[in-house]
Order: structure tokens, then sequence, then C-alpha cells
């Protein structure tokens, strides 16, 4: 059976921060933040609370908080508004929230395609220790 032969590395790196991903923002990296982006992403007019923290599967207070975290920084608005006689509160992005999340996505889009497997190497094979 032959082994596969290990490949030298390089002695100098082509691209100096190539693997820097300096798109990746941290505050959209967070998993329960990049669930309720890519939420409102899915829909432009907005979600009612109720229907958000389903689809996130947060609770009140954790999607609350991280609301409060995104409208701060721009990314969505929140909107307060009367249904029916009850308080209804509902989120969507705001025009600049979605562009900023499509440059975050478009980043992590990069960092798929770098650690992609050429097709001749299996994805799996290729983080197997040796």
């Amino acid at each position: 059976m032959a082994k596969d032969k290990p490949t030298k590395p390089s002695a100098e790196p082509k691209e100096a921060g190539r693997f820097a991903y300096e798109g990746l923002e941290r505050l959209l990296h967070e998993r329960s933040r990049l669930g309720i982006l890519s939420s409102l992403a899915a829909h432009p007019a907005g979600l009612i609370f109720n229907d958000l923290k389903l689809l996130c599967s947060l609770t009140d207070g954790n999607l609350s908080r991280q609301i409060q975290i995104l409208e701060e920084a721009g990314f969505v608005e929140v909107i307060k508004s009367v249904h029916q006689n009850r308080p209804r509160t509902s989120c969507r992005l705001t025009t600049a929230g979605r562009k900023r999340f499509v440059e975050y996505l478009a980043e992590l889009e990069r960092v798929v395609r770098d650690a992609a497997p050429t097709p001749a190497t299996p994805f799996t094979k290729q983080l197997r220790p040796t």
C-alpha cells in the first residue's frame, strides 16, 4: 500500500493576510445574531417578535437582548404597534444592515472557497489527521 507523500510547506506565504478575513464582523458571527439576521434577510417585510423567537429557538430575554445589540449597531429596526388591541413588536433589517449582512455573507463564502478541497481530494480526507 503506497503512502501519500507529505507536501513540503512553502517557505514564504504567497499573500500576506490572505486568511485574515477582515470582513467577518464579531458582532455578526455570534450564533443567535446570525440566526436573527438570516431570518430577517429571508423575510424583507420583517417578522413579529414571536415568529422570530420561534425561528431562531431563542427565549424572550435572549431575543430581546440580541435585537437590542443589532438595533444599536444599525442592523435592525424595531417597530412597535398595536394589533387587535394588543401590543406587537416586529423587526426588520435596515437598508444598511442588509448591505452589511450581504457583505458578511460574501466573506463567509470566501472562507468556504478557501477551505474547499481540490477536486482530487475529498474534504473529509483533507481534514483527517495524518
